[in-house]
């Protein structure tokens, strides 16, 4: 213990004047992060990474969600969409507009057990291959 701090012990303020000068947040300098662009530089420098502009954010005209739909899915789901009109019958094809229903891409995980015409922006090479092996087909957009 210093010979200063020792000279303080049992004093009211510890050499800081009056009682009213060390009591609230403007002693500090704010609040919080108040200033940390001003005076609590340093301070915020050691603590956080919080100063300045972060990362990328790209365009929004660049970002296009691919929405996919297995293939198997879409063979499951043929008959209901077909009562419910989403699809049509005609003959012994199913025929159904997936950009209709906001599928832009058909991938090729499942089976195929019926034929299916099928009208999409996109296909797996996988997808085609069960498709016309069922007696289906495609149509790009």
């Amino acid at each position: 213990m210093s010979d200063k701090t020792k000279k303080f012990r049992g004093s009211r303020t510890c050499g800081g004047g009056t009682h009213k000068n060390r009591r609230g947040a403007g002693n500090r300098g704010g609040r919080g992060n108040a200033g940390k662009c001003k005076h609590h530089a340093v301070r915020a420098f050691l603590n956080n990474d919080s100063y300045g502009k972060h990362g990328f954010s790209r365009p929004q005209t660049l970002i296009h969600t691919v929405t996919t739909a297995n293939i198997g899915e879409i063979d499951e789901l043929s008959e209901a969409w077909v009562t419910t009109g989403l699809a049509t019958r005609q003959n012994d094809e199913i025929h159904i507009n997936l950009d209709e229903l906001g599928i832009n891409k058909v991938l090729g995980s499942g089976s195929v057990t019926k034929k299916l015409v099928l009208t999409s922006g996109a296909f797996s090479k996988s997808a085609v291959a069960k498709l016309e092996a069922a007696g289906g087909r495609i149509v790009e957009l």
